[in-house]
């Protein structure tokens, strides 16, 4: 099905460890606590604007730059406070990759921090050949075309020949139509077409073992 696939693109976050894990908590946990000190609110205010600032923006991040003046680096300051070590190495996805031919590229609207540390913490360092965080995109998120065009440009990739992994469904649309081939991770317990070039997965590991 993927014979014809020579570079992988992954999410990360909610991609290449479950959504439910520590680290998830943790990450949603130093989002809004990072905005409820900025735009000095509580917890609820503190979600309430997150969601508009997604909405409107993408990411959260994005939306406190162009609303306000916060720093980048400090709205992300967080990210070097969390505790990596609730994730475990993941041996079989590991594998997996190490399988794959050709490239392998980490594409995350999170920072380069901390796509290092979690692919560390996976084992999965060595077998990735890049990552193009929120920065390298200028701040410009995924679904954005500006995004993905910068991203594909910066790897030299060719979307007929790639095929992107995101636990969002929204994000893989553009690249669709791109013409790359989707795979959204929406966990569950099985896998399932959705259209030409288009699956929906359990997980990373289980689909590529099954299709690659």
């Amino acid at each position: 099905m993927l014979a014809d696939i020579d570079t992988w693109v992954l999410d990360l976050d909610n991609t290449l460890y479950p959504a439910g894990s520590a680290l998830a908590a943790q990450l949603t946990h130093g989002i809004l606590s990072t905005i409820a000190e900025y735009y000095g609110t509580d917890v609820a205010g503190a979600r309430r604007i997150q969601s508009e600032l997604v909405a409107e923006y993408g990411t959260s991040l994005r939306g406190a730059m162009l609303t306000g003046t916060i720093d980048p680096h400090e709205f992300l300051g967080f990210e070097r406070r969390m505790d990596y070590s609730v994730i475990e190495a993941d041996p079989v996805l590991a594998g997996v990759l190490e399988e794959l031919p050709g490239r392998r590229y980490v594409y995350t609207n999170g920072s380069a921090y901390h796509a290092e540390q979690v692919l560390s913490r996976l084992g999965l360092t060595e077998h990735i050949d890049g990552v193009f965080d929120i920065l390298a995109g200028e701040l410009m998120p995924k679904p954005y075309a500006e995004s993905l065009d910068a991203f594909l440009d910066r790897f030299g990739i060719d979307p007929a020949r790639a095929v992107m992994f995101d636990d969002l469904e929204v994000n893989l649309a553009l690249p669709h139509e791109r013409g790359m081939a989707t795979v959204w991770v929406a966990g569950g317990t099985a896998s399932e077409r959705l259209g030409e070039r288009r699956w929906r997965a359990a997980d990373v590991a289980g689909f590529l073992r099954a299709n690659v």
